[in-house]
């Protein structure tokens, strides 16, 4: 895989687990836990994008 495709592939994930934040923080039964490993995964990816960006 190239680091071009890798780094869409990191991309899309990034994108989704965005979506899955927002979905989790406009419902009233979503764990505050989860939705804060899901902020820490984003941020992961999006350091991970920008090091291999450059």
């Amino acid at each position: 895989m190239s680091v071009t495709s890798h780094v869409e592939e990191l991309r899309k994930k990034h994108r989704t687990l965005s979506e899955a934040v927002e979905r989790a923080q406009k419902s009233p039964g979503s764990s505050d836990h989860e939705i804060t490993r899901m902020k820490r995964e984003k941020l992961r990816l999006k350091e991970e994008i920008t090091r291999l960006s450059h």
